[in-house]
């Protein structure tokens, strides 16, 4: 693999900031009819983290998929961050992943061993996350693509949504942000020393344990933090909750180094398509490099959860105590849009 030319080479644009910009989302999805059904319990209407398809009383399909161009050169680590990011949907909607197919592009000079590395990568996470990596479907293409197809269950009354924030809430966050600036900058020649090996450590890192952590507390609104970065991912709980996020910018967590990267001016081509979908949305009295961890796109990024205050001393010593990551950003308000104080 050695002659082989770099992954990220062969990519025009990485991980979650390859995602279609969100106003333009917005814009395709309104020309479609949603389907309706009395158990297509969460589809287009609105939109959510995955569908979700009810069996019975008791049982409910959660049904995601989720691919993009390499975020790094090692094929082991892109499979497993791309499998991250996909079966990350699942958990946001509080199921548990039963069975994925892999999405595959790939050129077809690039080395076999290659790919065979980015599948390996990616069954070790489905592993890991309880699920079974069954089969997929693969084809030539210029620019390398991998992702994956998930299944999953849910209880249909413990689902995870958007849209039920409610006034009085407490907001949190269980990842650092920052991985589209890391990104950027390693492609720039300008990251620190350790900040890409931390960058893909946390987008390896599932969802699950957070998940798992988070059930007992009955949440209001979760979601996981992607391509539309956290202002975008906190516009859509807002607008479908009808209230205001209020978000601390310095409460914010960010990955080593990112915050002189950005005070530096590093940014991606996400930051802009995302205040081009969230800014008119957002009132921001943030210092420049905090307003840019918001905005900027991550790759298999954390939840974003709301629940009552009353439960927040608790969960925050649930999650300590299993010795996960939760940051404390902010609240929830009557009202309406962001705030980014």
């Amino acid at each position: 693999m050695s002659s082989a030319p770099s992954l990220t080479s062969l990519a025009r644009a990485g991980g979650c900031a390859a995602k279609y910009s969100a106003a333009r989302l917005e814009t395709l999805l309104a020309g479609l009819v949603p389907a309706t059904s009395d158990d297509l319990l969460v589809g287009l209407d609105p939109a959510d983290d995955a569908a979700v398809y009810r069996l019975d009383d008791e049982r409910a399909l959660v049904f995601t998929v989720d691919f993009f161009p390499p975020v790094v050169d090692d094929p082991w680590d892109y499979g497993a961050i791309a499998a991250t990011n996909a079966l990350n949907d699942v958990f946001a909607m509080g199921g548990t992943p039963l069975l994925a197919l892999s999405v595959t592009a790939f050129p077809e000079e690039l080395p076999i061993e290659m790919l065979g590395a980015v599948l390996a990568g990616a069954d070790a996470v489905v592993r890991e996350a309880g699920a079974i990596l069954a089969g997929g479907h693969t084809i030539r293409d210029a620019e390398p693509k991998y992702g994956l197809a998930v299944v999953g269950t849910v209880h249909p009354q413990a689902i995870w949504s958007k849209s039920g924030a409610r006034p009085g809430d407490t907001v949190f966050l269980t990842k650092p942000l920052g991985t589209g600036l890391v990104l950027q900058a390693h492609r720039d020649g300008r990251a620190p020393d350790g900040a890409l090996a931390a960058a893909v450590t946390s987008m390896k890192t599932l969802n699950r344990d957070a998940a798992d952590a988070l059930r007992p507390f009955l949440p209001n609104a979760v979601t996981d933090v992607t391509g539309f970065g956290l202002l975008g991912h906190a516009h859509e709980v807002a607008s479908r909750s009808g209230v205001r996020v209020v978000v601390d910018g310095s409460a914010l967590p960010a990955l080593p180094g990112v915050l002189d990267l950005a005070a530096a001016g590093v940014r991606t081509g996400g930051d802009r398509r995302n205040r081009e979908y969230a800014e008119r949305h957002v009132d921001s009295a943030a210092a420049p490099p905090h307003e840019a961890l918001a905005y900027d796109p991550q790759t298999a990024g954390g939840l974003l959860v709301t629940l009552p205050a009353a439960k927040a001393a608790v969960l925050a010593a649930t999650f300590g105590d299993r010795g996960l990551e939760l940051y404390r950003i902010g609240s929830i308000e009557t009202g309406h849009g962001v705030a980014l104080l």
